[in-house]
């Protein structure tokens, strides 16, 4: 696995309005080395697709066939996540003042010593603070 993958560098690849070469530079490397990412990556993703619907983003035939992309690629979802949900993961969330949806990525980057790809800000600056590298942006 090559990198931590969290949902808003995805929904960026999944938006048009959103894509840049830098987004399109990181799904090449996923495609080439995979990706890892927490349990609630799905969900997160699924909804921000799902939302793209309901604002008329998309349609649902393109969500679909986002999500079926997806579902090829390399990426896979870290089995350990939910141990570190009340211990490292809230710590991290405590000291970066970060949601607990957001401190999983870094948690799962920092336990596994991956990069980061993130569009998040705020999740950005706490893996810099973590000295993690990242990707994105």
């Amino acid at each position: 696995m090559s990198l931590v993958l969290d949902s808003s560098a995805t929904l960026a690849w999944c938006f048009e309005d959103e894509a840049s070469p830098i987004i399109d530079a990181m799904f090449e490397r996923i495609v080439e080395q995979g990706a890892v990412v927490p349990a609630l990556w799905r969900l997160e993703v699924a909804n921000g697709l799902h939302m793209g619907v309901r604002r008329r983003r998309l349609d649902a035939p393109r969500r679909d066939q986002l999500l079926a992309t997806l579902n090829l690629l390399d990426i896979r979802t870290d089995p350990e996540t939910d141990r570190y949900a009340w211990t490292t993961t809230v710590r991290l969330a405590d000291r970066f003042q970060l949601t607990l949806y957001d401190a999983c990525y870094l948690e799962l980057a920092q336990r596994l010593s991956l990069p980061l790809a993130s569009l998040d800000q705020e999740l950005r600056n706490a893996a810099i603070a973590v000295g993690l590298d990242l990707l994105g942006i």
